[in-house]
């Protein structure tokens, strides 16, 4: 079957030529359509009153979107809430911890991320593990992420503080597609519900990753393009590869499992460096000794460096002192000088009031 005209359950890209799908575009002539199929509602904040979660009894917030992060701080102004400045943050993806520039000082902050997974992010929290955990999400009872989290063990409280709700979508006709693509399980959720008989009509599904792929087994409709593969990482290569007649492999489950709703380039992370064998055990010392030096090194110049600001804040607060003395020196010479002055003035003006006086009293007499 020929995909000549697909549903894309995602916005449209701000640059098509830029985007994933551009060689289906200009390669296949596949005709694109780009909506997405729900949107995120915030929950009101007497609704989130009703969990009795108090922010500020936290220590760590866990941010697994942008949506988390739009949707916390409106909580928390809403609540008319403040944060610590010790507050620590967990981002899953150094792109959604930047995004925390709109509403916190970045660089004044403790502020971690993971490389690319969500599992990332556990291994750096696990140095935290004293922390007190917060994670805004949505209103779903239980998500990949918590699960995560459960397997990992740690001590987090679920805030839940936005729903996905599906859209309508009885507006597209089905009969003018030949392909749907689909990327979340809410998704799925809100095509069913707009086309309850959905599993009947002639139209290709295309999924991107497991947790989807399984709300369609579940919803028994059926799966004609899965993704993430090794030879398909992302949706649009899937696609393509299915209209060049290529044989579909089996699809990726690992750590990259966990994602967003939003496109993903690929899903495989980059193979890690295999770090270097030594055998001789006197290098391996001498390196480690070289090393303890270069860190002492480090430590030695960080403290010199200290050292020499707080050197500079005292000399500048000394002489900030020493002007300040001055100038009030200066002000209490010039009081004095003005009060010696008046006084001097004062008794001239008695002395020529008594010469007025005495002269009078002679000059009466003589008459």
């Amino acid at each position: 079957m020929k995909i000549k005209k697909i549903l894309i359950s995602q916005p449209e890209p701000a640059n098509l030529e830029k985007s994933p799908y551009r060689n289906l575009v200009n390669k296949h002539n596949v005709d694109i359509t780009f909506f997405k199929f729900f949107e995120v509602v915030g929950i009101p904040v007497a609704e989130f009153r009703k969990t009795r979660i108090h922010i500020s009894e936290y220590t760590a917030i866990i941010f697994n979107s942008k949506n988390s992060i739009d949707h916390f701080f409106r909580m928390l102004k809403e609540l008319r809430e403040t944060v610590s400045e010790d507050m620590k943050y967990f981002c899953s993806t150094e792109a959604i911890a930047l995004y925390l520039q709109n509403y916190i000082q970045y660089r004044k902050r403790k502020v971690f991320f993971g490389n690319q997974y969500f599992s990332d992010l556990l291994e750096v929290m696990g140095k935290h593990r004293d922390e007190k955990f917060l994670f805004p999400c949505s209103d779903e009872k239980q998500t990949e992420y918590t699960k995560a989290l459960d397997k990992a063990k740690f001590k987090y409280t679920k805030a839940p503080m936005y729903t996905s709700a599906p859209k309508d979508l009885t507006k597209f006709n089905l009969k003018e597609y030949d392909a749907i693509a689909l990327f979340s399980p809410i998704g799925v959720r809100s095509l069913i519900k707009s086309f309850p008989n959905i599993k009947d009509q002639d139209i290709l599904i295309a999924a991107f990753g497991t947790s989807t792929h399984a709300a369609l087994k579940e919803a028994g409709i059926k799966l004609t393009i899965a993704a993430p593969t090794q030879s398909a990482p992302s949706m649009a290569i899937a696609i393509e590869n299915f209209i060049m007649g290529k044989e579909q492999d089996a699809v990726i489950a690992s750590k990259g499992e966990i994602v967003k709703h939003g496109v993903r380039n690929t899903i495989t992370s980059a193979p890690k460096k295999a770090k270097p064998v030594i055998a001789n055990k006197e290098v391996y010392k001498q390196r480690m000794e070289e090393k303890k030096a270069q860190a002492a090194a480090r430590r030695a110049a960080r403290a010199a460096e200290r050292a020499k600001k707080e050197a500079e804040a005292l000399k500048a607060a000394a002489t900030e002192k020493k002007a300040t003395e001055k100038k009030v020196a200066e002000k209490k010479t010039t009081e004095k000088k003005t009060a010696e002055k008046k006084t001097v003035e004062k008794k001239t003006v008695e002395k020529k009031t008594v010469a007025k006086k005495t002269a009078e009293k002679k000059s009466a007499a003589k008459k």
